[in-house]
C-alpha cells in the first residue's frame, strides 16, 4: 500500500505505507505521519501516476519539448 502527500513546496509525493520519513525533490525531509494524506494506491506504479494527475491538476499541463524548440 502506498500513500500519496504533499510537501510544503507544494510538491505532491508518494511513500509506502509504514516508512516514517521520505525526502522531497526540495531537500526537505518529511515525516510522513505528520502529512495530510491525498490518496492511496495499491501498487508504486498507480501511485505514481496519481501524483502524475495531481501535479498536472495545480500546476497545470506538462508540455515537454525540446530546447531549439523553446
Amino acid at each position: 500500500m502506498y500513500i500519496i502527500f504533499r510537501c510544503d513546496c507544494g510538491r505532491v509525493n508518494y511513500s509506502k505505507k509504514g516508512f516514517k520519513t521520505r525526502k522531497c525533490v526540495c531537500g526537505k525531509n518529511l515525516k510522513v505521519k505528520d502529512r495530510r494524506i491525498m490518496g492511496e494506491a495499491q501498487n508504486p506504479r498507480e501511485a505514481s501516476e496519481m501524483v502524475r494527475k495531481l501535479q498536472e491538476e495545480i500546476y497545470g499541463g506538462a508540455i515537454l519539448t525540446t530546447a531549439d524548440k523553446f
